[in-house]
């Protein structure tokens, strides 16, 4: 299952591996969340090189996986888990890295409610509307499935 995940309204792609239950995010994405970089991937290269001089083991944890680009077309993309990822934002200078590392956190602490508890997912999946094209499906939503949302919203807030 793959996903598109947003932190401060940036697009993090990610996916599901059912193997070892663990979200597994793009790294590019992550590094232009947190630098604003012009040029995510060659950040990504460089610190990625730098980290391998330097003796940093994280970078092998990475997997190359096809994930669809921005142009609509599958690319190996290095993706890593949150762990590794905790470790590689660690790197990365900016003041954006706490709120993604509690982002991070949210993220699979939904998912692992969602696996024990399998209501979640579809009760998220009904309040969430689905893109059709360009326009958003405004289908009705029963007053029950409201509620539940404006108590997540306030509770998250």
């Amino acid at each position: 299952m793959s996903n598109i995940k947003l932190f401060e309204s940036k697009h993090i792609r990610s996916i599901w591996d059912d193997k070892t239950q663990r979200w597994l995010f793009a790294i590019v994405d992550v590094v232009a969340a947190l630098t604003d970089s012009q040029n995510p991937q060659v950040y990504w290269r460089v610190l990625k090189k730098r980290l391998l001089a330097e003796g940093n083991e994280t970078v092998t944890n990475c997997n190359a996986l096809k994930m669809t680009a921005p142009d609509g077309k599958q690319r190996l993309t290095d993706c890593a888990n949150t762990e590794t990822l905790f470790h590689i934002i660690q790197t990365i200078p900016s003041p954006k890295v706490e709120p993604l590392k509690r982002w991070l956190a949210k993220v699979g602490k939904e998912r692992l409610d969602e696996i024990e508890n399998p209501e979640l997912a579809m009760g998220r999946m009904q309040d969430t509307p689905r893109c059709t094209g360009s326009r958003l499906n405004s289908r009705p939503r029963s007053n029950v499935s409201s509620i539940k949302l404006i108590e997540r919203v306030v509770h998250e807030n």
